[in-house]
């Protein structure tokens, strides 16, 4: 089942030197004590643990999956209601990995996200013919990311 969905603000861009001295705050949903279970699939170790630390430090509850087979089998045991997926994965590309997902009972209220440097139209519309719920670009804002989780 396609997903559509369009740019709501979220695609922001902010260089790795600007995350690093960002002060993150966390997000009015975990101060109110709504945290997030959150699923980062990155196959760039320093990017899967970059975004894995900003969203834990916005007082989520994260995880990270380096290739879509492991993410596959994570999803299933841990039960993200978030997912950040990387569209360009070796192996089971995300696409596939959405698609799977979605397959799976339990997963029709799981926001996926896309998460890629590709910003063309087509990568967008195969996203969320995969059910991809959003797309955002990289390199990613951490104020985006906790406005998105609340």
């Amino acid at each position: 089942m396609a997903r559509a969905f369009e740019d709501n603000g979220l695609v922001k861009t902010l260089g790795r030197a600007a995350i690093a001295q960002t002060q993150l705050k966390p997000s009015d949903a975990s101060r109110a004590g709504v945290l997030r279970r959150v699923l980062v699939v990155e196959d760039d170790i320093d990017s899967a643990r970059s975004l894995t630390w900003i969203l834990r430090d916005l007082g989520h509850d994260v995880d990270y999956a380096i290739n879509g087979y492991v993410a596959v089998d994570m999803a299933a045991k841990l039960r993200p209601e978030f997912v950040f997926l990387d569209l360009a994965l070796p192996g089971m590309n995300g696409f596939e990995v959405c698609r799977r997902l979605r397959r799976l009972p339990g997963f029709e209220d799981t926001r996926i996200i896309a998460v890629t440097a590709y910003s063309q139209d087509e990568y967008r519309k195969r996203a969320s013919d995969a059910g991809c719920d959003g797309y955002i670009l990289k390199p990613l804002d951490p104020t985006a990311l906790g406005e998105l989780l609340a």
